[in-house]
């Protein structure tokens, strides 16, 4: 089992949820999330005065999905998330040692 978490701008959060849906995943958790990568935010000018933003509004995704199913997901994040700007996100993929269902108590990949 991997967990997949995805940091992605929140605009492009519909986008990457649709593409979900039709490639089919197991379930998902959305979180807001505000921070920054290399670029340390961006400059905005206000009524004529600039102002830097350093924490930018994110989308967290966390999924736990099959080995199988891993990188076909990691990928439909990536190419739907992508707008070719920095700040476009991270993906990155971690192994899960064991899940439980806490409903039925159900373990490993049926659990998910």
């Amino acid at each position: 089992m991997k967990k997949i978490e995805a940091v992605i701008r929140e605009e492009q959060l519909p986008l990457v949820r649709k593409a979900l849906e039709d490639v089919g995943y197991p379930g998902i958790t959305i979180s807001q999330v505000r921070g920054h990568g290399r670029q340390k935010g961006v400059t905005q000018t206000w009524r004529g005065r600039e102002f830097t933003v350093d924490l930018l509004n994110k989308a967290k995704l966390e999924l736990i999905v099959s080995d199988a199913d891993a990188q076909r997901i990691a990928q439909t994040i990536a190419e739907n998330a992508r707008t070719g700007a920095v700040g476009d996100g991270k993906i990155w993929i971690s192994s899960i040692e064991t899940i439980i269902r806490v409903r039925t108590g159900e373990t490993g990949d049926v659990a998910i």
